[in-house]
């Protein structure tokens, strides 16, 4: 049995969609678990057991997880509430143990250990919970950002002609989505044992102005790159709406990009799928519309 959390989000829905139809893995034997269970109604009508499962009930996670043998932890969106994620994680990691499940693949980040990024103390608590774990095996997908973040800052950038920001010369070696979620479903539906330890890469790495041009070049619009402090990107964000502690959070990319965090390229993706990696020119030209409005 394989289980995919978080299954109602845009990556758990792409991973079972890849269990299903990549893989041929029968609906019967897939567990797919969510806060709301009315939303993956149209899964349940194939025959995936669909289950309600609150991280910050240790004991609804059991009952969740119970049948389960390999398990994808997708990280929770609980981003606006600084450390809370850590206290989540660890209680999946204790409640698959708990229930029997054999290996779970947890979706990380790159490099987690002392980075700058806001988020990345929940990605190292958590792969510390399942190297402390009594688990028989487990798998960490350190996933670079997605090429679908961009549709956070890029419509207003084309908008208004001005891209700001902190990463300065640093690189992000994006992935699409449905890569990582091709990844993602391949590590699951494996007999891969032991503890792995994946960074799931797009196949170039670009600066935040490389990536404006090609956006430029794409939509025909200038898109000027200005590089300003972090607090005065947390500023202008603020200034628009956004919650500070959110704000701070979205500008920390920004600073682990600017360090370097980001920037390695790997050849994992293609080992766990035998695919080569969507080309970022070919994405963005499927996505472009959707950046224009």
């Amino acid at each position: 049995m394989y289980l995919v959390t978080g299954a109602s989000g845009h990556l758990g829905q792409l991973v079972i969609s890849n269990l299903l139809e990549t893989h041929k893995i029968p609906a019967s034997k897939i567990i797919a678990t969510t806060r709301d269970p009315k939303k993956l109604a149209g899964l349940a009508a194939k025959g995936v057991n669909v289950r309600a499962a609150d991280f910050d009930d240790t004991a609804n996670l059991v009952e969740a997880f119970k049948g389960a043998t390999r398990l994808l932890l997708i990280s929770t969106d609980a981003i606006d509430r600084p450390g809370h994620r850590i206290v989540q994680h660890t209680n999946a990691v204790a409640a698959a143990e708990k229930a029997g499940v054999t290996h779970v693949i947890y979706t990380s980040m790159p490099n987690p250990d002392n980075s700058p990024l806001l988020l990345a103390p929940d990605h190292e608590a958590t792969e510390k919970a399942l190297a402390e774990s009594k688990l028989k095996g487990w798998t960490l997908l350190r996933n670079h950002w997605y090429f679908e973040n961009l549709f956070y800052s890029l419509p207003h950038a084309i908008k208004s002609g001005t891209w700001y920001t902190a990463a300065g010369d640093g690189k992000i070696a994006h992935s699409a989505r449905e890569d990582l979620a091709k990844a993602a479903a391949a590590a699951l539906a494996s007999n891969e044992s032991g503890k792995k330890i994946y960074t799931l890469s797009g196949a170039e790495a670009r600066t935040t102005a490389e990536i404006a041009k090609l956006v430029s070049d794409a939509v025909g619009k200038p898109i000027a790159v200005v590089q300003v402090p972090v607090d005065g990107l947390v500023q202008g964000m603020v200034g628009s709406g956004m919650p500070e502690v959110i704000a701070r959070v979205f500008a920390s990319f920004d600073t682990n990009t600017a360090a370097g965090r980001v920037a390695d390229v790997t050849g994992d993706y293609k080992k766990l799928t035998s695919n080569d990696n969507t080309p970022f020119t070919s994405w963005l030209a499927n996505n472009k519309q959707a950046f224009l409005g």
